[in-house]
């Protein structure tokens, strides 16, 4: 069976003032592919990828977490069918 990487976007609040450099720290973590400054409840949206959940958890979200000027995150995974067959279509 061939493992197919875990994919997510991670929503961030910052502390006033700080999403600009979270956002800069965050996009240097390894399985961080962006970071980007939004307006609304939430700072910054992150997209991160890894070979499992268990990797993404523990490689990925944890460091995110440990970035000063965090004040929470949600996390969630991206759930993408698999391609359709021709015969499907």
């Amino acid at each position: 069976m061939v493992s197919q990487a875990v994919e997510a976007y991670i929503l961030v609040q910052t502390e006033v003032g700080r999403a600009g450099a979270v956002a800069d720290e965050i996009v240097a973590l390894g399985g961080v592919r962006t970071a980007e400054v939004l307006t609304g409840p939430y700072d910054i949206i992150v997209r991160v990828c890894a070979d499992s959940m268990d990797l993404l958890a523990s490689n990925v979200i944890a460091p995110i977490q440990r970035v000063a000027g965090i004040t929470r995150t949600l996390t969630c995974p991206i759930v993408t069918p698999p391609a359709a067959t021709p015969q499907e279509r």
